[in-house]
């Protein structure tokens, strides 16, 4: 029967028998071999994403390029497979510069501000303020100074920069009871995962 003592100083001062070395060597090459093992394998996860995401990354770089040389057309064409998979990013486009932007040709509201909407309710944040636009001024879905406030409210939680300047008009249409009942949905909103 081997016993071992150690002094509370005899650790820091005598050198450790071969054993306990070899020991503490093996748990440390274990532990290595596994974090290894679990970076190589959290690496591979990454770029299996990155392979997916690869289609979608191009066509929503190509729709910004034919966004940027006023080509909506082409643009639509690019985002439609996005769009159809609910990506916030592409609904975004789409329904700010290709149906929401005035000066299209493809302009309609009541195609941009349901991706809008989709896009906000999942909480893509540069969606919501052009939602509470919408809302303002009842472009694609009912006039609605409550709603555009509260997603005026929820967008600033989320550290969308807000001007101040553009929700007094709505405050003005507002009672006192209205805007705490907003303010009240703002901070209890959840975002949808679907």
């Amino acid at each position: 029967m081997l016993a071992i003592r150690f002094s509370p100083n005899s650790m820091l001062h005598a050198p450790a028998p071969d054993y306990i070395a070899a020991f503490i060597f093996g748990v440390a090459f274990v532990s290595f071999t596994l974090r290894c093992r679990i970076l190589v394998l959290s690496l591979s996860t990454v770029a299996a994403l990155a392979m997916v995401d690869k289609s979608a990354h191009a066509g929503m770089e190509e729709a910004v390029k034919a966004m940027q040389a006023n080509d909506l057309a082409t643009a639509e064409k690019e985002l439609q497979v996005l769009i159809k998979e609910r990506d916030p990013r592409a609904q975004f486009l789409a329904g700010l510069y290709i149906y929401g932007n005035p000066e299209s040709k493809m302009y309609d509201v009541n195609k941009a501000t349901p991706m809008l909407l989709d896009a906000a309710e999942r909480g893509y944040v540069p969606a919501m303020l052009p939602l509470a636009g919408a809302y303002a001024d009842g472009k694609g879905v009912p006039k609605s100074a409550y709603e555009a406030y509260k997603w005026i409210l929820i967008a600033e939680r989320w550290n969308a920069p807000v001007v101040p300047q553009s929700y007094e008009p709505l405050l003005r249409e507002l009672k006192p009871d209205e805007i705490e009942k907003a303010k009240a949905a703002a901070v209890a909103y959840t975002f949808k995962t679907k």
